[in-house]
């Protein structure tokens, strides 16, 4: 304690530190069980930070201490309403490591695929080593090349360039017609006379 005996003292910061330390270590791991130690050790670090918060006095009991000498009743709840909430959690988390352990006889959390196809791509489009400034493979270093992956803007989404079935698409798509041609009567237009 300090000199006066109500403040905090070196040791239990230091034990805050600890705690949380080694709390966002744990945190950092692949492992299940780690994590929930992790997740352990850090909320209890934080629940003595919350504990160093308030004056160490009586407890605050009403009748029993005199009003002055009382501690702050708000960290102690603050606390509680923790507890009860890194209890949920590492419930949870006993819950995800047993079911992990039934399924793949380990607790180890695995890379998810999509994670991989999203680094691969980023490693794919990242400009080559021998380009610091990452203009690309042209000489002058203000014009801005186009990406060897980037679609051709002249060429819709999902249309190759030399693809003949696109093309005759689109030569195909609308008959043309002659000058003189009239729009097809679709029975509906009024001719002359004011009869259809």
């Amino acid at each position: 304690m300090t000199a006066s005996g109500n403040g905090p003292t070196l040791v239990l910061a230091v034990i805050v530190g600890v705690l949380v330390a080694t709390g966002v270590t744990l945190l950092l791991e692949r492992n299940i069980t780690r994590i929930l130690l992790g997740v352990i050790l850090f909320s209890n670090g934080v629940n003595v930070l919350i504990l160093l918060s308030g004056p160490a006095e009586e407890a605050p009991l009403a009748g029993t201490t005199p009003a002055d000498q009382m501690s702050d009743p708000l960290p102690q709840a603050m606390i509680l309403t923790a507890i009860v909430i890194t209890l949920g959690l590492s419930a949870f988390l006993l819950a995800v490591a047993y079911r992990s352990w039934l399924l793949t006889s380990h607790d180890e959390v695995r890379d998810d695929p999509e994670d991989r196809q999203i680094v691969g791509l980023a490693d794919r489009d990242a400009p080559p080593p021998g380009d610091p400034g990452g203009e690309g493979p042209g000489d002058d270093a203000e014009q801005v090349d186009r990406s060897p992956n980037a679609p051709d803007p002249s060429h819709p989404v999902g249309a190759e360039p030399s693809d003949p079935r696109h093309v005759a698409e689109e030569q195909t798509a609308r008959p043309r017609r002659a000058a003189g041609d009239d729009p097809p009567d679709d029975g509906g237009t009024v001719g002359p006379g004011g009869r259809r």
